[in-house]
């Protein structure tokens, strides 16, 4: 028997989305005399034909190919398939002989800002059924929507037109405006202000450019805050829980009053779309859909409470039900003027109420446990179901501790263990994130007491002919949920089963292989990377190679002065060592040369951190440029300037008696100026930065770290550290190699100064002496 779209041209929106490449799929593989053209814009370099090249090659394609053979495949889509290249916001000129639309293209998500859903689900469908008008054919759109067009009600919701009064071109137009309005008011000087106040707080220290980067951002957020709120907020003022099935709401009225009245139009509005029973093969799915999130997070034990109805019906259909649903709708079109809607749920015929939703899923977790990041099994809550309130005031609470903490312990010294606290705020927030995101999110959908009623789409189910059923049906009393959601939906939710990577701190000790190559960096900081020393014990060292006595005496002012330089470094890192630095005026710079040659140098030596002596010798082994910046003085960088093929440091300024004057002869290199130098650099000597590597240890080293593509963070301060887990940079702990009985004394001598500054926190082998 011929398929019921036999010879027929299908036009297909959306071919890259989930519910569009497995419509594709079907096509292809169940009717073969089927014609496709797929609507498809291009991306970056890849034209609309190299992306959709690129799909045939998806899983979603697999099963087909090999049981066709690749060539046959090859050739079918290339006989078969035509790619207009064109975006749906203004659709080109369309074929003149197209029989049947699917239009599935939209953008699915919950908390979108308001211009860019009016833009994706309004808008872009008046310039589908434009363009349909213009190209003289007269095909059978199917509109593929979703039942929560229903907007926030309870009862049964019919397959019929949405009843509303909208004026969905106003609507538009309000929507499209709000970015310009919103873009106004975040430039006024009563909002930039306090964002600036905060970049500067918070990214001072790594720079200028550093702080307008953080300000201009947080503005770009408060714009798109204040875009996603107000999609929101309209959404709900007209009775719809968010601005994605307010949109599809008014799509679902454009297809009414651009197509339906001389023309054959069929709207489809599946449920919640997840992985597939059985097509192409069970369990495929691409990408997170809309239960996904809310399964991972609670399988990571990321979810302790969830605002939810325990009664209340997850309308889920699978996805190839919805697909096979689409297609006889598309080959069952209406009467002209005579729109018929199809409703592809489970809640009526096949319920899932919430409470089994969870009992299933935990059920799965306990018997296969994710692992966190330490690599002990996680223990899955178990939700008690409180009210919406009762969650909201838990999560308050939170959220203000764990706010609290997060300063508290940034104020603390850089070690181990503040890290450790770090890295425990740093899951805290990230979970307390998660759930304020889900509870806002997904409350309406797992608190709705809305039905939909599907008689109709088991009418056309019904209609098939027998010999098409089990291939082309979808009969979802056929679904056994604790079959469908412990065996074929949860193992396949993408990246929840993948073996984790070690992520946070890294031992970085030991033997290192690194790919060889010529054109590469490798960049180090000096203090608290490769040296536990920084400026102050380096002066000690000076002084007491004249004599302990003087030592002291220096020692006693330089503590007077401890607050000063800690503001200074706290304010800014060059501002710290031009203050710092006027404690040497005067002083011969000759004799200073012999007394780091002979006395101090030894003391530096010994303060050399192993790992780093390691890390540099793998670099050196593999061909790289070893290149050392420091804001030091270029005489005190001497003892170890072997080590390096390129040393930039700084220089003081000398008078004529060869006396220093307690002036820099230069400005210090540090935080950004650090990453002009470097990117200078490498692009007149012509390295590859993108492969090269960085080592630093503060968040002054942030801005020539985010150059390189292999950062590594070493006994990080509290800010860098929580800068390099966002980004999932590693994380190193070194220690150093044994100093000597000298190098004990004179870090006794200054250790409560140092203790309090960056670069003077004792390393892991110091706490255990």
């Amino acid at each position: 028997m011929s398929d019921p779209l036999s010879n027929s041209h299908v036009l297909v929106t959306g071919a890259t989305g989930f519910v569009g490449q497995a419509v594709l799929e079907k096509l292809l593989s169940a009717y073969p005399s089927t014609r496709v053209s797929l609507l498809v814009r291009p991306r970056g370099a890849l034209t609309a034909q190299m992306r959709v090249d690129k799909l045939l090659r998806k899983p979603v394609f697999s099963a087909w190919r090999e049981r066709v053979g690749a060539s046959t495949a090859d050739a079918e889509a290339a006989s078969r398939v035509t790619v207009i290249s064109g975006d749906l916001g203004d659709v080109p000129d369309l074929p003149g002989d197209i029989d049947v639309v699917v239009h599935s293209a939209s953008t699915v998500s919950f908390d979108l800002p308001i211009d860019e859903a009016f833009a994706a689900n309004v808008d872009g469908p008046v310039s589908l059924y434009e363009a349909l008008l213009r190209s003289g054919s007269d095909p059978h759109v199917v509109h593929v929507s979703t039942c929560y067009v229903a907007g926030l009600r309870k009862g049964v919701s019919e397959e019929r037109s949405l009843e509303h009064t909208i004026d969905r071109s106003l609507e538009t137009a309000r929507a499209l405006a709000a970015r310009d309005e919103a873009e106004a008011a975040s430039r006024r000087p009563d909002l930039l202000k306090p964002m600036l106040a905060q970049a500067r707080a918070a990214h001072r220290r790594a720079g200028a450019q550093a702080v307008s980067a953080a300000a201009e951002e947080a503005r770009k957020a408060w714009v798109n805050d204040r875009l996603v709120e107000a999609g929101r907020t309209r959404a709900l003022s007209l009775g719809w829980p968010d601005v994605y099935t307010f949109t599809k709401a008014l799509g679902e009225r454009v297809a009414e009053q651009l197509w339906s009245g001389e023309h054959r139009l069929s709207v489809v509005r599946p449920t919640i779309i997840e992985s597939s029973l059985k097509h192409p093969y069970p369990g495929w799915i691409d990408g997170f859909k809309v239960a996904d999130p809310l399964i991972a997070a609670y399988g990571r034990g990321m979810l302790p409470e969830f605002p939810a109805l325990h009664d209340t019906i997850l309308d889920v259909i699978p996805v190839d039900h919805a697909v096979n649903a689409i297609l006889a709708a598309a080959a069952s079109p209406p009467p002209v003027g005579q729109a018929q809607y199809f409703q592809v749920g489970s809640g009526l015929t096949n319920p899932l109420r919430f409470g089994e939703v969870v009992g299933l899923i935990r059920g799965y977790f306990r018997e296969h446990p994710l692992r966190d990041d330490e690599g002990s099994f996680v223990q899955v809550p178990n939700w008690t179901f409180p009210n919406g309130p009762a969650v909201e005031r838990s999560l308050r609470r939170r959220e203000k501790a764990v706010e609290v903490a997060d300063k508290l312990v940034g104020k603390l010294p850089a070690n181990e263990t503040t890290r450790t606290w770090i890295s425990g705020i740093y899951k805290a927030k990230r979970d307390l994130r998660t759930l304020r995101k889900f509870t806002d999110l997904y409350q309406p959908y797992t608190q709705t007491e809305v039905i939909f009623d599907d008689a109709r789409t088991r009418a056309l189910h019904d209609a098939l002919p027998e010999e098409r059923k089990a291939e082309h049906g979808f009969d979802v009393t056929e679904i056994d949920w604790p079959y469908y959601l412990q065996t074929v939906h949860i193992p396949n939710v993408p990246g929840l089963m993948r073996a984790r990577e070690q992520r946070g701190k890294t031992n970085g000790s030991g033997p290192v292989r690194l790919p060889e190559r010529s054109d590469v960096l490798a960049v180090f900081d000096l203090h608290g990377t490769i040296a536990a020393a920084n400026l102050l014990e380096t002066y000690v060292w000076v002084e007491m190679a004249q004599g302990p006595h003087k030592a002291l005496g220096e020692v006693g002012g330089m503590v007077g002065r401890s607050m000063t330089y800690l503001q200074a470094e706290q304010r800014d890192r060059g501002d710290f060592i031009r203050s710092f630095m006027r404690r040497y005026a005067g002083t011969d710079e000759a004799e200073l040369r012999r007394l780091v040659a002979t006395k101090v140098a030894p003391l530096l030596r010994s303060r050399m951190l192993a790992e780093a002596m390691q890390r540099i010798e793998a670099h050196r082994a593999a061909g790289h440029r070893l290149v050392l910046i420091t804001g030091q003085i270029d005489v005190f960088v001497e003892p170890i300037a072997h080590l390096f093929d390129d040393v930039v440091s700084g220089s003081m300024e000398v008078d004529a008696q060869g006396r220093w004057t307690g002036h820099l002869a230069i400005s210090p290199l540090v935080d950004e100026a650090r990453a002009t130098w470097l990117g200078r650099y490498a692009r007149e000597h012509g390295y590859d930065l993108a492969h090269s590597y960085g080592y630093g240890d503060t968040y002054a080293d942030r801005p020539w770290l985010e150059l390189v593509g292999h950062p590594t963070v070493v006994n990080p301060d509290a800010n860098l550290y929580r800068y390099a887990r966002e980004k999932r940079w590693p994380v190193a702990s070194w220690t150093h190699a044994a100093d000597s009985r000298f190098g004990t004394i004179a870090r006794s001598v200054v250790g409560g100064v140092t203790g309090s500054l960056p670069g003077g926190g004792r390393s892991r082998s110091e706490t255990r002496r």
